[in-house]
């Protein structure tokens, strides 16, 4: 499997949709910035988040939210309805930690998001309590 890691901000709200097995599947998109100055450019790219962890996360992926993706990286090719050929960028996300919202003055720490995700998902109580 390729692994693809990076970080950016969110584009819009996670939006929940289920497959006609009933399983869940979360869509957001992630700006990427590289470069800097007047060559500085973002990248769009798709991702998807499945299963209870697409529920318990959508609560928490919100339009600015800063978020370290990583996952399986594939090309997607498209034509357009004028004809035109295109492609995007699409990760099937394994992992996501919440870094902080867009204009926050410090970073959410690793031990927050934990917290969060862990009550969004009926998990522990507070950090502390993790059985390792």
């Amino acid at each position: 499997m390729n692994v693809y890691t990076f970080t950016g901000n969110l584009a819009r709200d996670a939006k929940i949709n289920s497959t006609d097995k009933g399983d869940s599947v979360g869509s957001f998109s992630v700006g990427v910035k590289s470069g800097y100055g007047d060559k500085a450019v973002t990248n769009w790219i798709n991702c998807s988040l499945w299963g209870k962890r697409a529920d318990s996360l959508a609560p928490y992926l919100m339009k600015g939210q800063s978020v370290a993706i990583s996952g399986e990286l594939s090309l997607r090719k498209y034509k357009s309805k004028d004809g035109t050929e295109g492609a995007s960028m699409e990760v099937r996300v394994q992992d996501v930690t919440l870094i902080g919202k867009k204009g926050d003055d410090a970073p959410m720490t690793p031990q927050n998001a934990f917290k969060q995700v862990s009550k969004a998902d009926g998990g522990f109580d507070n950090f502390e309590d993790v059985p390792f």
